[in-house]
Order: C-alpha cells, then sequence, then structure tokens
C-alpha cells in the first residue's frame, strides 16, 4: 500500500457525518470533491481502514512495561465503493494490546457497556450511529458524506516499547454477503486497511422492502414511533419473546440516548428513577426554558425501565395498553401465547439540530436483564419497513408508524461463575451430595474462602441448609468419611436457586430420578417452568408425577417441565422454626421416570442418567463437573437398602393406583 493511501484516509477522516434520518437539514451541493486513493478506486465493495494517530506514556509511570498505560487516539474510515447500499453496516477492529476503548465517536460498541470497555482479549464490534447506512456513489452522484463513515476513537494500551506502534491484528466488515481478505499494512506501520468484496457464494433473500430486512433472534425490541412533532415524537416499544425456553421476569431494559433525548411521560412502564435535575442543569433547562421539568418523567441518558404492576393495568394514564402491566413477566410462547410479549409507550423530547419531524434517532445500547432469566445479548437498532397496526375502529384497514427499528438480542451461555442457578447430584448408590460448584453464581467475598477450590462433598440433609450454613456439615461429614479437608475451605455457591437432581433406581428396564427445586431468594416464582436435556437418555423419557411435563424432540430432545395449575408458585425463602434455626427454602419436587426400551445400552452411573444442560425460568444452570460414584464416595449395598425399599414400595404403590 502507497503512502498516498495514507493522505487519503486522512482526508477521509476531515467529513462530517450527517443523520441518517435528517437528509433535509442540511445541504451537500457544495461539499469539496475528494480525490479517492487508487487502492479505494480499485476497491469494488466496501473499504475499511484503521490509523493509530498518537500515543503517549499516561499516569502513574511505573517501571514494569507490561504494566505501563499508553493513551492512544485512532481513527476508522468505513466507504462504500460497491454498487450496492451497505445497511446498517458493522465493523470488527481485533484489538490485541489490552486495550480499552475510552471514548468513540462515530459509531457505537456493539454489546458494549459504560465506557471505558475493555476490548484488548476479543476485539470490538462497531455499529453505525448516527450514519448506519452507506449510500453507493451511484445513487449520491460521488457524496462521500452519505458513501462514507468516520469513527474517532481514544483509548488506552497496555505495554510496549516507547516508540512501538501497537496495530490491531485484523480488520474487517462483518456484513452478512462479505468476506475479507487479510488487511494491507502501510510501510510506516500506522495504518491497515482492506477491501472487502461480497461474497458470490451468499445466498440473498429476494425480499422487497425499503429498509433492512427484520431480522430473527431468541427476543426483539420494536420500536416504532406513531406520532411524530417538530420538538417530541411518540414512541412505542415491543418486546418479544421467540425462544421456547427463553424468558423474563421482573426485567429492567436500559439503553443510551445520544442525542440528548428525555422522556416526559410513560404509560404501560415506568423509570426507576425521576430527577429533573439533570435536565435544569443541562442542555434541555437551557432550550426548554419554559417547561415545567417537575413533570417530566426521566433525563438519564441511561434510563432503567421496568414493567408496571398488574394493578395499574386499567389506569386510564399509566395503563390501558394490551400485554403490559404483570410485573415483568414474558413467558415462552409454548406456557402462554398471549404473555410472551410487552409493550409500552414513550413521550420523547428532542434537542436542536433535531428539531423537525423526521429527525428521529432511536437509543442506543440496549440491555435487557431478569431476576433469574437467560443473559441476553442485544444489537444495535437497524432500521426496518413500518410496522402496521390495524385500525381501531374496527374496519379493514391498517395505519403504519412514522418509523420503525428493531433490535435483536440473542441468548448467550453463562459464563463461568456467573450463572444465576446451579444443580447438584446424588444417587441411591452413592453416600455423598455432589453439591453445586464453588462460586457457580460467583463470589464477592473471597478473603475467607477458597474461590477456585472444589466443592466439599456433603451429606444428603445438608442440601436443606442455606450455603451459608453448611460448613459445620461438611466438616463433620469430611472426618466421618475421611475426605481431605481443604485450607482455606471452598465458598459458597453463592445462587438463589439450587436443583437436585438424584438418581432414585435403576432396573433392566427403566430408571427414575427426582428432581428438586429449592429457592433460597427473597422473591417467589410464579409460572416457573424447567427443562432437563440427556445426550442419550431424553428418548426414554415416560412420565415425571408432579409436575406436568412434554418431550421437545425438535429442541435436542429437551423434557420440558412447570407447575400443575395451582402449584405452580415456588414460595420464598421462609425463617425457620425456631429463633437462630437456618432459614427454609421454598421447595418443589417430583419423580421423572424414564424407560430403556429404546436406550438398552445406557449407562446411569458413568453419567447418561445425569442432565448434560439444566434450565430454570430460561437461565441455563451451572453443573457438577463429576459424577455420584465417581469420585464421590461410593455407598456399600447396606448403605443403600433402605432407599431400595422406599423406592420399591413407591413404585408398588403408583402401580396400584395406575390398576385401581
Amino acid at each position: 500500500m502507497k503512502a498516498s493511501t495514507v493522505i487519503c484516509i486522512a482526508t477521509l477522516l476531515l467529513w462530517q457525518s450527517v443523520l441518517p434520518f435528517a437528509q433535509d437539514d442540511g445541504s451537500t451541493e457544495n461539499a469539496e470533491p475528494v480525490k479517492p486513493s487508487k487502492e479505494e478506486e480499485e476497491c469494488n465493495g466496501v473499504f475499511a481502514s484503521y490509523t493509530l494517530e498518537q500515543r503517549e506514556r499516561e499516569l502513574p509511570f511505573v517501571k514494569n512495561v507490561s504494566a505501563q498505560g499508553w493513551a492512544f487516539k485512532s481513527s476508522a474510515v468505513v466507504m462504500n465503493a460497491g454498487a450496492t447500499e451497505l445497511k446498517a453496516w458493522q465493523l470488527f477492529i481485533g484489538f490485541q494490546n489490552d486495550e480499552l476503548l475510552v471514548s468513540v465517536d462515530g459509531a457505537v460498541v456493539v454489546d458494549g457497556d459504560s465506557f471505558p470497555i475493555r476490548v484488548g482479549k476479543n476485539g470490538t464490534h462497531l455499529a453505525g450511529f448516527p450514519q448506519a447506512d452507506l449510500k453507493t456513489a451511484i445513487d449520491t452522484a460521488n457524496d462521500m458524506s452519505q458513501m462514507a463513515a468516520k469513527i474517532s476513537i481514544k483509548g488506552t494500551q497496555f505495554g510496549g516499547q516507547k516508540n512501538a506502534k501497537p496495530m490491531p491484528k485484523t480488520l474487517k466488515i462483518v456484513n452478512d454477503g462479505f468476506k475479507c481478505p487479510a488487511p494491507k499494512m502501510t510501510k510506516g506501520g500506522s495504518t491497515m486497511a482492506v477491501c472487502c468484496v461480497k461474497d458470490p457464494k451468499f445466498k440473498t433473500k429476494d425480499l422487497k422492502t425499503k429498509f433492512f430486512p427484520r431480522q430473527k433472534g431468541d427476543l426483539t425490541f420494536t420500536y416504532d414511533v406513531l406520532q411524530a412533532y417538530k420538538g417530541s415524537y411518540l414512541a412505542q416499544v415491543t418486546i418479544k419473546n421467540h425462544h421456547p425456553l427463553g424468558r423474563l421476569d421482573r426485567w429492567n431494559l436500559t439503553w443510551e440516548w445520544m442525542r440528548n433525548e428525555f422522556i416526559y411521560n410513560m404509560r404501560g412502564a415506568f423509570t426507576h428513577q425521576k430527577d429533573p435535575s439533570e435536565c435544569l442543569y443541562g442542555p434541555q433547562g437551557r432550550y426548554y426554558q419554559d417547561l415545567d421539568f417537575s413533570q417530566v418523567l426521566n433525563c438519564q441518558k441511561k434510563p432503567v425501565i421496568s414493567d408496571m404492576p398488574p394493578t395499574l393495568k386499567d389506569d386510564e394514564k399509566l395503563g390501558k395498553l394490551p400485554y403490559c402491566c404483570r410485573n415483568g413477566s414474558i413467558l415462552p410462547a409454548i406456557m402462554n401465547v398471549t404473555e410472551s410479549q410487552s409493550i409500552f409507550q414513550l413521550n420523547v423530547y428532542k434537542l436542536p439540530p433535531d428539531m423537525n419531524r423526521t429527525a428521529i434517532n432511536p437509543p442506543q445500547n440496549w440491555q435487557i436483564s431478569g431476576l433469574v432469566n437467560p443473559t441476553y445479548k442485544c444489537g444495535q437498532p437497524i432500521r426496518v419497513d413500518p410496522s402496521e397496526f390495524p385500525d381501531p375502529s374496527g374496519i379493514d384497514s391498517v395505519s403504519t408508524s412514522v418509523a420503525t427499528w428493531q433490535v435483536t438480542c440473542n441468548i448467550t451461555r453463562p459464563k463461568p461463575k456467573q450463572a444465576k442457578c446451579c444443580v447438584s447430584f446424588s444417587a441411591y448408590y452413592a453416600r455423598s451430595v455432589i453439591p453445586c460448584n464453588t462460586c457457580a453464581c460467583g463470589c464477592e467475598d473471597t478473603d475467607k474462602c477458597n474461590p477456585n477450590a472444589k466443592a466439599m462433598l456433603l451429606p444428603p440433609e445438608a442440601l436443606l441448609v442455606p450455603f451459608v450454613n453448611r460448613t459445620a456439615k461438611a466438616l463433620a461429614w469430611a472426618k466421618l468419611r475421611k475426605l481431605p479437608i481443604p485450607h482455606p475451605r471452598p465458598c459458597g455457591d453463592n445462587c438463589g436457586v439450587s436443583v437436585n437432581w438424584h438418581i432414585t433406581g435403576n432396573t433392566k428396564t427403566g430408571w427414575s430420578a427426582r428432581i428438586t427445586l429449592f429457592n433460597w431468594g427473597s422473591l417467589p416464582y410464579q409460572d416457573w417452568f424447567a427443562a432437563v436435556q440427556l445426550k442419550k437418555a431424553s428418548v426414554g423419557y415416560q412420565n415425571v408425577y408432579s409436575f406436568n411435563g412434554t418431550r421437545l424432540p425438535n429442541l435436542n430432545n429437551t423434557i420440558f417441565m412447570k407447575g400443575f395449575k395451582g402449584l405452580n408458585y415456588l414460595i420464598a425463602e421462609v425463617d425457620g422454626a425456631r429463633p437462630g434455626a437456618p432459614r427454609v427454602p421454598g421447595k418443589q419436587q417430583s419423580v421423572i421416570s424414564f424407560s430403556k426400551a429404546h436406550t438398552p445400552k445406557i449407562d446411569i452411573e458413568a453419567g447418561d442418567g445425569f442432565p448434560s444442560k439444566f434450565i430454570f425460568n430460561g437461565e441455563e444452570c451451572a453443573l457438577p463437573t463429576r459424577f455420584p460414584g465417581n469420585g464421590a464416595h461410593r455407598a456399600r449395598a447396606a448403605d443403600f437398602l433402605p432407599v431400595l425399599l422406599i423406592t420399591l414400595l413407591t413404585t408398588l404403590l403408583i402401580t396400584d393406583r395406575w390398576f385401581h
């Protein structure tokens, strides 16, 4: 790559981005044309570049080179050099030098939280904002302000020598249908560039849509602008659950306003904070000098929004919306189609220069979380065709929204020690219970315990005691069974919900297990559900007796369970029977039976009888890394003879019940 590339890229960085939905605010007729470089002229696709502009040592100064921080400034350019419009562009920068991003201008960090954002290990994806779509030279008469977007980046790098130029390891466009070669470096080593072209093998659907086609995901948000005025607009947010095992309880939604917008009022949901001071002393107060900000609902840049309680469902000002006001419960459609979505509306005020009807920018960086629910990873809003709504009068007519954006979220598997529920294993042939993993749901205070030690085996009765009160039982059990006692002892699991999977019987024709759900939290779980995956045994599922269960063969042979009507309430933890006694968890249990007709070679003790995945209310629970009898102190026949007798009697009672 020649030095002319660097000069051209530097020129590109001077371009001013324009709002994608407010083109009537300015004019580009007098813009000076910029001559592309040879590499850009030869690119028949999307041209992207990254330039390290400045790097200097920052405080504190340390002698350890690897611990020394360096402030850096860089820039990136994404230019559409192809023949078709690039919608909702995304750029991946493969940072590798332990970078922290402090600010990004001209784009937003996909799945990013509040700055600073650590990106040095896995790189980061940037999405266009406010210029999300890049038009072609054909459609704009070579107007670079509409064809290209510039991004300014500030951050911190760690390590490296004084005169080093640490660069990302890769750079590429990640939109569907594009393939990118390895980026090329300039001789000076401060700029890398790549030309990404369309993949001829990628099959595109012939969708006749003006904007980006709607995406599929586990959870989607639709941001519909229903009414637009000069300085404000009315928006409706629709949350839809599309995953058969996805769920939200007491959901909290956050997003980030990028143009100093604020929420004047809302119905169907509420914000956790009502404080007008951020508006009064900010640009909002300077512009709206006659507005009574005591009536404004929220002025936060990142508001926290939650669903209304059912008591306000019919309130004329706060409710009266379909699918609202259920305390933040969004169920999977297989449980209840009506309750698989939620809706709320908000009145948004804008600030200059966006003071016209069409200058609308949706909030960015959407994130949603629940009580014990899946972790959702959300993308940025993309402009889609306006939503259609049936006419409220009932006539055969539809109305459309002024503008619509969609946010797509997908469930991510919890990282180690970041789950919200856990599973313990036990069996009739083993004396000890394998408890939940150490710090399965995280550990904050590790001064007196070891977060990396293997969890100590427990006697069965210890499962009824909170993990903070199990120390004495674990030590006594270890001394009785001559088991090792680590020093310091392992930390607890810290999980609000735990599950015990206990093998109760195993014969030539079938086997059975007992599932026990424990709620150690302060809030109950209404309409709970659980799902279990067994790699080899699920095809033999027969029945679950105290729950309502069914096998879902199209979903990795998952067995779906929920409480019967009237028994679907997992109560919260309560005080013990006497003062000073350990608290007692909410508990529900059932026996589940399996046949070996289709799995004659199944090996229960080797692990085939234990879940490969267990899900409670959509959250994947942490599983033990070993099985009973395999490093869990096997029992002798005399130890589990009483259990066998109880199991036999239970089987006889069930059989007698069905035949009489």
